[in-house]
């Protein structure tokens, strides 16, 4: 668990610089390649659009593309909308589940001030 701490840390310090620099306005596909350079830069391997297979079963029924994956082990969802609400955090959950992840942050530039969600599946 520490490690994942320190890994959600450095992306959460990678989301602050983005949006420090950019702010809001801008569409979802210019903070996912921001936050893909940001987080490069802190040594964390990282992928876009990363295809994740989604289980029913133990059967692959689907696949589903994270915006960002972190060290394998953390989906980053990026959102660029007025207000997060349960819909965005359970859609979250259920891909945490569905692809067998432990945690997942959900990361909102489209306010002023940025909203970031920190999601743990219990598995």
């Amino acid at each position: 668990m520490e490690e994942l701490n320190s890994i959600t840390e450095k992306i959460i310090g990678a989301a602050y610089a983005v949006s420090n620099t950019l702010g809001s306005g801008f569409l979802e596909k210019v903070y996912e390649n921001a936050m893909f350079l940001e987080i490069l830069k802190s040594n964390l391997s990282v992928l876009k659009q990363y295809p994740l297979n989604v289980y029913y079963e133990d059967q692959i029924v689907g696949e589903y593309f994270a915006d960002l994956i972190v060290e394998d082990q953390v989906i980053v969802e990026i959102k660029a909308i007025r207000e997060l609400n349960e819909i965005h955090q359970a859609q979250l959950m259920n891909y945490l589940a569905a692809c067998n992840k432990r945690c997942g942050l959900l990361i909102n530039f489209g306010k002023p001030r940025i909203e970031i969600k920190r999601i743990l599946n219990g598995f």
